[in-house]
């Protein structure tokens, strides 16, 4: 049975503390015919935020422990973690945490299992070698006789996406991110986009590596694409990549990053760096299933990273 009321999608959204949660209920805030319901481990740091972004009182927010008693036509799970710095703070905790919550959507789908179910998973569920970018043929690779810690978190991811295929009788999509970038990151964290901003910011010169790194950044607005198009799909079970309209590479960006903000960069022999999840030279997916859903990106990696930066910066 439906828990819509009329046309209106009843949604859950659980770890609405996280940056990608908060932009894409901003981006649903626009939306009419979508009624969230949000979830924290610290619901009043989340309507706190609402006050900020001028949508005090427009979802209700509440702990987990009230999730079950609700009824939902979909839920979508960002509970984890989305800095390097973070990843390797939790350390094994990823697989219980990752678990923990999972379960319960899984349950809950056991007494309504015609609600839809996105779970956010990660392309670090390939495993932490990227020679090269992935396609659909792409097999996960995981160091089974010598695991190290920082391919914990992607095969928490891998393993929850097991758990989804086991059960084909529940419309489940996983959704893998592999580079998400707005203006509303945290410019603290350590990726190299918030690196190059930090350098922006307090004019210093940006001291980074020479290896050749290729990214797909993906935009807030993509990203809502993407979720609306999930939502509104015949329901299946499966997992699809992100990806935006085309990739960047580490010279292109800081080139481009010089010319619109001035960035002042250094190449060097080597540079600290946080790799919570192994180092990754191609780190995107040709993988462009999420199209058989109607999904079109709109945006190249390059227009996200310019078009949120200059807001970053602004706002600074």
């Amino acid at each position: 049975m439906s828990n819509r009321l009329g046309n209106v999608m009843k949604i859950a959204i659980l770890g609405a503390t996280s940056q990608i949660a908060r932009d894409l209920i901003v981006s649903f805030s626009t939306a009419d015919d979508k009624h969230l319901h949000l979830f924290a481990r610290r619901p009043d740091e989340v309507a706190k935020w609402l006050v900020s972004v001028g949508l005090s009182g427009r979802y209700p927010v509440d702990e987990f422990s009230e999730f079950a008693s609700h009824e939902y036509d979909a839920v979508i799970n960002f509970v984890g973690v989305g800095n390097p710095a973070q990843a390797i703070t939790m350390g094994n905790s990823i697989f219980d945490i990752t678990l923990r919550f999972d379960e319960l959507v899984l349950n809950y789908l056991q007494t309504h299992p015609a609600c839809r179910y996105l779970f956010l998973s990660s392309g670090a569920a390939y495993g932490s070698s990227f020679n090269e970018p992935v396609t659909r043929n792409t097999s996960a690779v995981v160091a089974i006789n010598d695991l190290a810690p920082h391919e914990w978190y992607g095969v928490a991811k891998l393993h929850a996406e097991c758990r989804h295929r086991a059960h084909p009788e529940l419309p489940i999509i996983d959704i893998r991110v592999f580079n998400y970038f707005s203006h509303t990151q945290d410019l603290s964290a350590r990726f190299l986009i918030t690196d190059i901003l930090r350098a922006i910011r307090d004019k210093t010169v940006l001291k980074t590596s020479a290896d050749y790194i290729v990214r797909d950044f993906l935009h807030p607005s993509d990203f809502y694409k993407l979720v609306s198009a999930l939502l509104s799909a015949s329901v299946t079970n499966i997992a699809v990549d992100c990806y935006s309209r085309a990739p960047i590479d580490k010279p292109n960006l800081l080139a481009a990053m010089q010319e619109k903000f001035g960035l002042h960069y250094e190449i060097a022999e080597a540079t600290p760096s946080v790799n919570a999840t192994g180092g990754k030279s191609y780190y995107y997916s040709l993988n462009t299933r999420a199209a058989n859903f109607g999904y079109q990106p709109s945006l190249t990696s390059l227009q996200c990273v310019l078009l949120e930066s200059e807001k970053a910066l602004n706002t600074i």
